[in-house]
């Protein structure tokens, strides 16, 4: 009888051990859950803090006073403007009257490549039968 007692006491004894040892467990998780929690909170403030310094630095009136202190732009006036007449000369034309186009040959020379690209060379391109 009394090693019975013995094993229940034991077992009881294993048991309170054990619980304690979840109980501390979760104490530790509880406090690194509550850290976290802080540590976001201190995140968001942080952002909130940025977003509203953000604001004051995106401010409209802001921008036109700096625009206006450091920029050496002025408003354009209707005087400014020249006349055709004053307009340089136009540039002499290289291509005589009745040759093809440059740029045209150029666009079908690139558009003659582009279609003879569909075969990628590692495969040998069929012959033409007549």
């Amino acid at each position: 009888m009394r090693l019975l007692h013995l094993l229940v006491i034991g077992a009881l004894v294993f048991a309170a051990a054990y619980v304690y040892q979840i109980k501390m467990e979760s104490t530790v998780r509880t406090e690194r859950v509550l850290r976290l929690r802080a540590q976001i909170r201190q995140q968001r403030d942080a952002i909130a803090v940025l977003h509203s310094e953000w604001a004051k630095l995106d401010a409209p009136l802001r921008l036109q006073g700096l625009s206006e202190r450091h920029l050496p732009l002025k408003p354009l006036l209707a005087t400014q403007y020249d006349s055709l007449k004053n307009l340089p000369e136009r540039p002499p034309n290289y291509v005589r009257p009745g040759d093809p186009d440059p740029i045209g040959a150029m666009i079908d020379t690139i558009d003659a490549a582009a279609n003879g690209a569909d075969v990628t060379g590692s495969v040998p391109q069929p012959e033409d039968k007549q």
